[in-house]
């Protein structure tokens, strides 16, 4: 079964790893083996068709084995104790494979097996939306439109039927609405994992705050998950009327424009729930 890592997240290291596992056989109905390092029989081997997706063998009935697979940054991020199994590393990287042979007396580690993933996987990040987004292990820097930095629409916004109204394109450059300033920048990148950073100008002065972290996006939905600190870049003095700020929806993007948002709720003042819209474009 072929297992996909990094996959669009929840807000952990990185969100939703899979983990290969099946029943464990007691290791007291294994056969009494003495095993080495050098005498185990495994191996870890990138597809011809795909050098992204890594094949995992045992040969040896007699253990049971265990694999745990560590990226560049030394954090351990899946195992298996499948006796073949497949892996896929999206990201260019270089990974170590660890084997762990487990008998009847104890368990044996293999050295590491050094994987070197030479480039992000094609048909993983086939969809054009990442490019737009996060322009691949280059990376890409957003920062808010101030022609139209930010606006309202209905929760269902850009829904087909149900509450679907939009604001924003009123706002645009209303200096009410907003300060014109730079307000700080987002960026994304796929180098080695879905990295991201927010860098967020204060209300009342021009200092910044950077904070480095991780990202998920899931096309099916239009959303985007920020962990590890990370919340969206909001500018003004809009936070309080939000209380998420890390998990949004995408309203538009294109290779020019983002617009994402969050639920504004205003019950207690009679205005009900709505989206604060802000619109984004790529940093010179």
């Amino acid at each position: 079964m072929k297992r996909i890592l990094y996959i669009v997240i929840a807000a952990v290291t990185i969100g939703s790893l899979l983990f290969s596992c099946e029943p464990v056989e007691d290791r007291e109905s294994l056969p009494a083996v003495t095993l080495t390092p050098e005498t185990l029989k495994f191996s870890v081997q990138p597809t011809t068709e795909n050098p992204n997706v890594v094949t995992l063998k045992s040969d040896d009935p007699t253990v049971i084995p265990y694999w745990k697979f560590i990226d560049a940054n030394g954090s351990e991020i899946g195992h298996s104790n499948k006796s073949n199994d497949q892996v896929t590393l999206p990201f260019a990287g270089k990974y170590n494979i660890y084997f762990t042979a487990y008998t009847r007396g104890g368990s044996v580690d293999a050295a590491p097996v050094v994987v070197d993933v030479l480039q992000n996987d094609e048909s993983y990040f086939s969809d054009p939306r990442w490019n737009m987004l996060a322009n691949g292990v280059n990376g890409k820097t957003w920062v808010l439109d101030m022609s139209s930095p930010i606006g309202w629409a209905g929760l269902d916004f850009p829904a087909t039927s149900g509450d679907n109204w939009n604001w924003y394109p009123d706002y645009a450059s209303n200096s009410w609405v907003m300060p014109n300033k730079d307000w700080g920048e987002i960026h994304f990148n796929l180098n080695g994992g879905y990295n991201t950073y927010v860098t967020q100008t204060a209300l009342a002065t021009n200092d910044k705050t950077t904070k480095t972290g991780l990202f998920t996006f899931d096309m099916a939905n239009n959303k985007i998950a920020f962990s590890k600190g990370v919340e969206l870049l909001y500018g003004g003095d809009y936070y309080g009327d939000a209380s998420n700020w890390t998990n949004v929806h995408v309203v538009e993007l294109t290779e020019t424009s983002l617009r994402l948002s969050v639920v504004r709720d205003q019950s207690r003042t009679g205005e009900g729930k709505a989206q604060i819209v802000f619109h984004y474009k790529p940093k010179p």
